[in-house]
């Protein structure tokens, strides 16, 4: 009696060990593999997208191709003012009639600065960012370049462009202009792009900024009164449209066409990333929030 009871459990401990061996092959108990995260296809001519904490790419398109950058170009801007020592946001500017002269000669953007108005640095750096106002662009580059004409004070900012750019590694860039309008040399990648935004967010200052939807600036007249702005309204809007968005920066123009530079954040995740030359403004906005959408796939 006893040594049947044996035979039966000898002949059970090798039927479960012979159906264990074939689940293993089969992989019916391995873990579902993760559902595939399909590639978007975009407009814009060149996109990149990153993991920004650790600087992973996770999107690919023309990411190293040279093309203009519109006002995503005021990104350096505000990152050269931002880095300047002992810097005083409260500072004020005098707006100069020569600023009003460039954006009228550009038919540029403009935050409809007045002559004659003092306004502080960081009212400034609202109106580049949200309006994308040139002329506060000019107003900028005139108070934080060095030499004894405007001239000079404008060429010493571009300087400060470049070599913040080399710092930066972002070898494929060159600035020929403090807002975007440039003569013939001011160009940069998506990658490029990409990483200025990355390293200009680390700033609390620029982050306040850029993910700003609407800001009313109050300045000083020339007779000592007050004057309340009208209301600089962000061009990003994505910041509306897609949640968690934190900026950054659009571009358009001739040559640049419609370009974009975008971040978002979600369950303590960020994705930043740039599109160039795209087709239009609503397109740029939907070929980004695929991109963002498939950055954060990437991701979970």
């Amino acid at each position: 009696m006893i040594k049947g009871i044996k035979g039966i459990r000898r002949r059970r401990v090798a039927a479960v060990a012979v159906t264990a061996g074939a689940v293993l092959a089969t992989g019916a108990f391995a873990a579902a593999p993760a559902q595939a995260v399909t590639t978007p296809t975009i407009m814009g001519k060149t996109g990149y997208v990153m993991n920004n904490a650790n600087g992973a790419t996770l999107y690919n398109k023309g990411m190293d191709t040279k093309l203009s950058t519109g006002s995503t170009t005021k990104i350096m801007t505000a990152k050269v003012v931002l880095s300047q020592s002992n810097l005083n946001l409260d500072a004020k500017v005098t707006i100069q009639k020569a600023y009003s002269d460039y954006i009228v000669a550009k038919g540029a953007s403009s935050a409809h600065l007045i002559v004659g108005d003092k306004v502080t640095v960081r009212q400034l750096l609202y109106g580049l960012m949200l309006p994308s106002g040139c002329d506060a662009a000019y107003a900028l580059a005139d108070k934080y370049g060095t030499g004894s004409t405007r001239a000079l004070r404008v060429k010493s900012f571009l300087a400060k462009m470049n070599s913040t750019a080399k710092s930066l590694g972002m070898t494929n860039s060159h600035f020929d202009s403090f807002d975007g309008i440039g003569n013939g040399g001011n160009y940069s990648t998506a990658k490029d792009l990409t990483k200025l935004a990355s390293n200009a967010m680390k700033s609390a200052n620029f982050r306040a900024i850029v993910k700003t939807k609407s800001y009313t600036a109050k300045t000083i007249t020339k007779t000592g009164s007050t004057r309340t702005m009208a209301a600089w309204t962000n061009t990003n809007t994505l910041l509306s449209s897609y949640s968690g968005a934190i900026g950054v920066k659009t571009g358009s123009g001739v040559e640049a066409k419609y370009c974009l530079v975008f971040a978002a954040t979600r369950n303590g995740k960020t994705v930043i990333g740039t599109i160039l030359a795209d087709t239009n403004a609503t397109q740029r906005a939907t070929d980004a929030t695929k991109l963002l959408n498939y950055g954060f796939a990437k991701l979970a």
